[in-house]
């Protein structure tokens, strides 16, 4: 983990694997996360830079106030250009994966890869909570009220999520896990993420808030303008990210490819097809 000093003088919180090539995967975790919770896909990365941060008030990461997705693009570009990186694919996870296509708009993007990726709030095509568990309900709802509202609902929930060990993380997850997920949580698997989570919320709770506040609005750039290819992955036992996000981020990206893969959950689809997302993106990087 290093922190990198912005600009505007706030840390950004990062990993990367040493790589010095030119050419990366960069990584967007998901809600709530943070950087070093992409470590264990980084040792089966060869020959690119890998690359990862904890987006603002997530870990080290000091807390940008008022974000939107957008916005998340200028901590990006100068952590890549501090790291001299020419060419990079943008891989995001859940939260992370309107992240990952925001990307694309910089010169350098050659595409992105989203699993289970959030839509975009807002649209008439999009029931953006249905299919979600009652935890999500809960929270979104609480979200789309303003800022008091969630953090009355982070001071109870996220207050109680940052001490979680791996051991209680499937009661933890209550409804927004089905059989898939729960398969795909092993002891080694389970202990990993609660570390993770534990990371992202040892400073504040401030940028899962962020995070929320950034959903219930929309994105901050158009989706029909991207030009780059988009890989869209999802499975349909998912009830944090339902597969209606998924449908519709591949219908409103031109470039975009739907990868359906039935029976999967929220956290089994990266858990079991990480070659296969990491080839891809190489395949893509060229």
């Amino acid at each position: 983990m290093t922190l990198f000093k912005l600009q505007d003088g706030r840390n950004l919180d990062f990993v990367s694997n040493g790589s010095t090539s030119k050419s990366a995967i960069l990584f967007h975790h998901g809600t709530p996360g943070e950087c070093t919770g992409w470590l264990k896909w980084f040792g089966d990365i060869p020959k690119v830079a890998a690359i990862a941060a904890s987006r603002p008030g997530y870990g080290l990461s000091d807390r940008r106030r008022d974000r939107n997705v957008a916005s998340d693009i200028d901590n990006q570009r100068e952590l890549l250009d501090h790291l001299g990186i020419e060419s990079f694919v943008s891989i995001g996870w859940s939260g992370g994966g309107p992240h990952a296509i925001n990307m694309t708009r910089d010169s350098r993007c050659k595409g992105a890869i989203t699993l289970a990726g959030v839509g975009e709030w807002g649209n008439p095509d999009l029931d953006f909570l249905n299919g979600m568990g009652p935890e999500n309900h809960e929270e979104f709802g609480a979200a789309v009220q303003g800022e008091e509202s969630i953090e009355k609902w982070m001071q109870t929930n996220a207050t109680a999520f940052k001490n979680v060990q791996g051991s209680d993380l499937i009661e933890s997850f209550g409804g927004l896990i089905g059989e898939a997920d729960k398969k795909a949580l092993t002891a080694e698997v389970a202990d990993l993420d609660a570390a993770s989570y534990r990371r992202a919320l040892s400073v504040s709770y401030l940028g899962w808030l962020d995070d929320d506040l950034a959903f219930v609005k929309p994105f901050g750039f158009n989706l029909a303008e991207v030009k780059k290819p988009v890989y869209v992955w999802q499975g349909d036992d998912d009830f944090m990210v339902p597969r209606a996000h998924s449908e519709w981020l591949a219908k409103h990206i031109p470039t975009a490819k739907l990868n359906f893969l039935p029976g999967h959950g929220h956290i089994s689809l990266g858990e079991s097809y990480r070659s296969e997302i990491i080839a891809q993106a190489l395949e893509i990087l060229g």
